[in-house]
């Protein structure tokens, strides 16, 4: 008989501070085998790891930290994978406090017009400053 629960309790390393991660870097982070993540890709909404060239798989910081929450919800606490699917839904994210308000999204209006070179790549400039201040 296969013993079932010899990585369910198994504490789990840090995520190091990357932007993106290959399958089997986010296996040994959450210890989980790389087709249970192609699994739960086509079973939970949530994760969408970013696929490049060949179909490889990136996943970033969110859907790792979401992964663990996943295995947390089904190996550690027994949901099923319809329980989690729900129980992610009634969770808030990662990271959002519990009493926080939603954030009134407004509609980004369209940019009418031509820029110039110069405007373009003040826009670049400033967007990626403000990439680099979301990242920290």
């Amino acid at each position: 008989m296969r013993e079932a629960t010899s990585n369910l309790s198994v504490a789990l390393p840090d995520i190091p501070r990357k932007r993106y991660f290959a399958i089997g870097e986010v296996s040994e982070l959450c210890a989980v085998k790389p087709h249970v993540l192609r699994y739960w890709e086509q079973e939970f909404p949530q994760l969408k790891p970013v696929k490049r060239r060949g179909n490889r798989r990136y996943y970033q910081h969110d859907d790792v930290q979401m992964i663990r929450r996943i295995r947390s919800l089904l190996y550690e606490q027994g949901f099923t994978i319809g329980g989690a699917r729900q129980r992610l839904r009634e969770l808030p994210k990662v990271g959002t406090p519990r009493n926080a308000a939603p954030v009134p999204t407004a509609p980004v209006p369209m940019l009418k017009g031509k820029f110039t070179k110069a405007e373009l790549k003040q826009m670049r400039t400033e967007l990626e400053a403000a990439l680099r201040l979301l990242e920290r």
